[in-house]
């Protein structure tokens, strides 16, 4: 390039760049110092901003201060189109909150000075919310909608807002009497640790009162009289969310109470402490549908406004410059039937180990009753428990069998012992040795001929147990229960003795008292039984994770991890397959060991009775299952540590078929 070339360039990029610095006007400045300025307030953090007349670290403070009732929440602020005058420009900020379900939107107007060659914030609370003086603060206060109802069939209230009384030490009322006296002698007319509670009520403030225990109204033996009559005592009457006693269905529902620390750590700002909220089961998986949203109310005031000025003033002194108005819960509407969920209940409340009866409706999924017994200490066994089948699982092998060729007619060979790898598999105690030797299969599965199905073993595969299990219905994914459940898992490869415990359903089969129901169900419906709980699942957003269960209590259950739910069946059990297995199902009544059923009045009743070893006692402790069909209805019974299914969940289910009429 020739010098005269290089002298041009350089002269035009004198010229354009006189003509920049010509056309800047500090607009560029002054735009870049509202920016900063509006992305610190997004922060809520303005110390890094150079400001006019007001050191950095005051105005962080007080930003902090204005906006502390709104935390965890900060704005979205974005500066506007500048207009410049001289050293002054005015830049429009755009707030966006998110306030609840609400969203707040306002403008306001920051004005920056020039100061030498830098830019200034120019202080003004105003810039902050509009109107905003310089003592004053916001302020946020919320009232929640009253909790929906989780309903039953028919629409019955099953979770309600029933009347109670909360009964505690309330310290003004004390007078002269000793507060730690008067809390003891609470404590103990209403059950309560009362060295516990009178360390809480001396912890207390002078004007506190102290809640010792909320009472249902409806049949409470302690009277407002005998609490008046301690020092202190109080009893004020409100109302809660309440299921008809406390242990109605209470593992399948949930319960409600005051938000835990780790709920409002995971809520994401929707919880905060002293709010009210499901505690496991349906009413935390569901907890913003039956909660709804909350009215907010925000106001400006003085930061020097007490409680008591505002309650002595004529008018409110406050000015409120936000709000949202509450929106009601949607009710959540489950299959539940109340009688025959008391009734599951009832039948269970002797039962010392953990157990559960699960009853369903198989023409159309509906599960009516889903009890987990007292032994379960508050883990609903009857959905989520992960047990070991035992013979009910013979219904499986029956099927595979069935697909293989054979008929209800079919021989089997039925011997004491039968070695598989140097390991010896033999009958229950008690065995019919006129059931022994070569036998109908109806006949082997009616006396739960241990040694028959596990010599079939060679002619149905581990893959065909699979298939099987999954065409009744097991082990399949449930979109429609709208509930956490366990629903079984059967290992699609094994061999050996592994093989052969599978076809008495041990080994790594496992089922839930829901499932085993569910098995039950498809040889009632002749095809597998979907089943459901929630029947409006999308009336509102959910809370919890689906497919995480949340329970009250540790899970009793093997720890086993089972696999993933598998598709729906391709080759779903057909009404044939199912009369086969309801006729081998009514032999167990006819001829084998559940003839107690016979006596049941209605519909001819077909069953299963199944036990699984667990453990590694010697002998072994063992689950006690039994399944039945009943008309319309499919029923699994499961005592944990119960001995045999026939003697042990076998009068538990004749109690309730009979009760259930």
């Amino acid at each position: 390039m020739g010098n005269s070339k290089k002298l041009s360039l350089a002269m035009a990029g004198l010229i354009l760049g006189a003509s920049l610095v010509a056309c800047d006007d500090g607009k560029g400045g002054a735009q870049s110092a509202a920016q900063q300025f509006a992305a610190a307030v997004s922060s809520l953090d303005v110390g890094s901003v150079a400001f006019d007349g007001k050191d950095s670290a005051v105005a962080k403070q007080q930003v902090q201060d204005v906006f502390k009732a709104l935390d965890p929440d900060k704005p979205v602020v974005e500066a506007g189109d500048l207009s410049l005058s001289g050293k002054t420009a005015t830049v429009p900020l755009n707030y966006t909150w998110t306030i609840g379900s609400g969203e707040w939107k306002y403008t306001t107007y920051a004005e920056f000075t020039k100061s030498g060659d830098k830019w200034l914030t120019v202080w003004n609370p105003a810039s902050l919310v509009p109107e905003l003086a310089d003592n004053e603060i916001l302020t946020k206060g919320t009232q929640s909608p009253q909790r929906a109802d989780i309903l039953g069939a028919g629409d019955a209230k099953l979770v309600t807002y029933r009347p109670v009384v909360k009964v505690g030490i309330d310290k003004p009322l004390l007078g002269s009497a000793d507060a730690t006296a008067s809390a003891t002698k609470l404590a103990e007319l209403v059950g309560v640790d009362a060295s516990a509670y009178a360390q809480q009520v001396s912890a207390s403030g002078a004007q506190a009162f102290v809640p010792a225990i909320t009472l249902r109204e409806e049949g409470r033996t302690i009277t407002d009289e005998q609490i008046a009559a301690v020092p202190g005592g109080r009893a004020i009457k409100e109302s809660q969310p309440l299921a008809p006693s406390r242990t109605f269905a209470r593992a399948v529902l949930g319960s409600v109470g005051e938000a835990s620390a780790e709920q409002i750590a995971a809520s994401a700002g929707a919880l905060s402490a002293g709010d009210v909220t499901g505690i496991g089961g349906l009413q935390q998986q569901y907890d913003a549908q039956l909660r709804g949203t909350e009215a907010v109310v925000i106001r400006a005031q003085r930061a020097d406004l007490t409680r008591e000025q505002i309650g002595a003033a004529g008018t409110d002194p406050r000015r409120v410059v936000f709000q949202t108005a509450a929106k009601p819960g949607t009710a959540l509407k489950t299959t539940l039937d109340p009688n025959l969920q008391s009734l599951a209940e009832s039948t269970l409340a002797g039962v010392g180990p953990a157990s559960a009866i699960v009853a369903i409706r198989p023409s159309t999924g509906a599960v009516l009753a889903a009890a987990s017994g007292p032994g379960s200490n508050g883990y609903n066994t009857a959905m989520l428990g992960q047990y070991a089948p035992g013979s009910i699982f013979k219904m499986v092998d029956s099927l595979a069998m069935f697909r293989n060729g054979m008929t209800p007619d079919s021989k089997v060979e039925c011997t004491p012992t039968l070695d598989v790898d140097g390991r010896t598999f033999k009958n229950s105690e008690g065995y019919p040795e006129s059931s022994l030797g070569s036998v109908a299969l109806r006949d082997a599965f009616a006396h739960s001929c241990n040694t028959a199905f596990i010599a079939a073993r060679d002619k149905v595969t581990q893959a065909q147990l699979e298939s099987a299990a999954v065409a009744m219905g097991v082990a399949v994914e449930a979109p429609s229960l709208g509930a956490v459940a366990f629903l079984g898992s059967v290992p699609g490869e094994a061999a050996g003795t592994e093989h052969a415990a599978s076809m008495i359903g041990q080994g790594k089969v496992l089922m839930s008292p829901l499932a085993a129901a569910m098995m039950a169900g498809a040889v009632a419906k002749g095809a597998p039984v979907s089943p459901q709980l929630v029947l409006n699942p999308d009336a509102g957003a959910q809370g919890g994770t689906p497919g995480e269960p949340t329970a009250e209590a540790a899970s009793p259950s093997p720890t086993v991890t089972p696999e993933a739910p598998g598709q729906a069946s391709d080759k779903p059990i057909t009404a044939a397959e199912a009369a086969a297995l309801s006729d081998m199902m009514r032999a167990v009544v006819t001829s084998g060991h559940a003839g107690f059923l016979s006596s049941v009045p209605g519909a001819p009743v077909g069953a299963k009775t199944g036990t699984a070893e667990f453990g590694k006692e010697d002998p072994p402790k063992t689950h006690a299952w039994i399944v039945a069909v009943h008309g319309d209805l499919a029923v699994a019974v499961f005592v944990e540590d119960g001995g045999l299914g026939a003697t042990t969940s076998g009068p538990l289910l004749k109690q309730f078929l009979t009760a259930a009429g």
